[in-house]
C-alpha cells in the first residue's frame, strides 16, 4: 500500500492512531476532496466521500471508507461497477439513534409540545396522558440501530415487533419477527413504527398510502434512517386526514426540508433536522471503525461492514 487520504476533522490522538495503523503508508489527511482533486494517481485507499471524478483519477483505488452508516449516497453507477470495495461507518450511530427514537415515542405518546406550549404561555395545565409501558413498536429493519431500539423497548415494557428480510433470525429483545410478505399484518398490530432500515431499491417508497391504510389510526410513525422509505405525500395525506396519529421524523424526503414544507406546521408532528446520530460518540466510533478496518487492510484480512453494493447496504 502506497498511500491513502483521509479527510474530515480529527484530534492529534485519532491522527496519531490512524498513522500507527498504517506505518509504511503515506497517509495525508485533507478537509475533503473538491471536485477537481489531483493526487490521486498513487492511492490506493479513500476514507470520506468520493465522486466518480475521482474514481476516474484513482488508477490504483481499491478500497474506500465511508464516515456514514449508510451508503446509499455512495452508490453512484461509477461506483457500483467498479471492483473497489466499499465499507461503511455501520453501527457508529445506532445507540443514539435508538435512544433518539425512544425520545420521539415519549414525546409523541404524552403530548410534550402540548406541555411545551402551556409552558411558553405560562399556563398550569395538566392532562391525562398514555403510557409507553404495554404498547406495541413494530421496528421496520433490524440493523445495528434497529436491534439496539429493541432492548430499549423493552427495558419499557413494551412488545417489540421486528421485520428483516431474514425473519427466521432471531433478534435479543423481539418478541415475533415479520417477513417482508406480511408487512401489513406487521403495521397492524403496532402502536409505534420506527424505521431504522437502510434506503435501497426495495424500501423506497414502501410507506404508501396502504402502509399507512393498514396502520392503527391511534398509531404513530417514526422514521430515523432515511428518508424516501415513506412517500411524501402519502404520509402528509396519512397526517392531515387521520390514518394515523401523528409522527416523528429525524430523516425526511428532502434535505434540508424546505422552509415552505407543509411538515413544518401540521400539529401532530414532530421534526428534528436529521440530527439523531449527532454525538461525538458517534464521530469517535467512526474513526474506530475505520482504525480496525486499516489495520485488517494493511494486514491483508477481511474487513468489516463491507457493503453490498447490489443490495445497497
Amino acid at each position: 500500500m502506497t498511500a491513502i487520504i483521509v479527510t474530515g476533522q480529527f484530534s492529534p490522538e485519532n491522527m496519531e492512531r490512524v498513522r500507527r495503523a498504517a506505518p509504511d503508508v503515506d497517509v495525508r489527511f485533507v478537509p475533503k476532496l473538491d471536485d477537481s482533486a489531483n493526487g490521486l494517481g498513487d492511492v490506493e485507499a479513500v476514507a470520506g466521500t468520493i465522486k466518480a471524478t475521482h474514481l476516474a483519477q484513482a488508477p490504483r483505488l481499491k478500497w474506500v471508507h465511508s464516515w456514514a452508516a449508510g451508503a446509499d449516497n455512495d452508490l453512484f453507477p461509477e461506483m457500483l461497477e467498479s471492483p473497489v470495495v466499499l465499507t461503511s461507518s455501520a453501527g457508529n450511530g445506532a445507540i443514539p439513534l435508538a435512544e433518539h427514537s425512544m425520545l420521539l415515542m415519549l414525546m409523541l405518546n404524552r403530548d410534550v409540545p402540548r406541555w411545551m406550549r402551556a409552558q411558553a404561555e405560562r399556563k398550569w395545565e395538566r392532562f391525562t396522558h398514555p403510557e409507553l409501558n404495554g404498547l406495541t413498536v413494530g421496528i421496520f429493519g433490524l440493523g445495528n440501530s434497529g436491534s439496539d431500539l429493541a432492548l430499549k423497548a423493552k427495558a419499557f415494557h413494551m412488545r417489540v415487533l421486528g421485520l428483516r428480510r431474514n425473519a427466521d433470525r432471531a433478534v435479543p429483545g423481539v418478541d415475533e419477527m415479520f417477513s417482508h410478505a406480511r408487512f401489513h399484518e406487521f403495521l397492524g398490530q403496532s402502536d409505534f413504527i420506527v424505521v431504522t432500515t437502510p434506503s435501497t431499491p426495495e424500501t423506497l417508497g414502501m410507506f404508501d398510502a396502504a402502509a399507512f391504510h393498514a396502520m392503527k389510526p391511534s398509531a404513530y410513525f417514526i422514521c430515523i434512517s432515511r428518508g424516501g422509505i415513506a412517500d411524501d405525500d402519502a404520509l402528509l395525506k396519512a397526517l392531515q386526514q387521520g390514518w394515523i396519529a401523528g409522527a416523528g421524523l429525524d430523516a425526511h424526503g428532502v434535505e434540508p426540508l424546505p422552509p415552505d414544507s407543509p411538515f413544518w406546521s401540521l400539529p401532530n408532528v414532530i421534526i428534528t433536522p436529521h440530527n439523531g446520530a449527532t454525538t461525538l460518540a458517534t464521530a469517535q466510533r467512526s474513526v474506530d471503525i475505520f482504525v480496525d478496518n486499516l489495520t485488517r487492510y494493511v494486514a491483508g484480512q477481511p474487513l468489516r461492514n463491507v457493503v453490498d453494493k447490489s443490495a445497497g447496504y
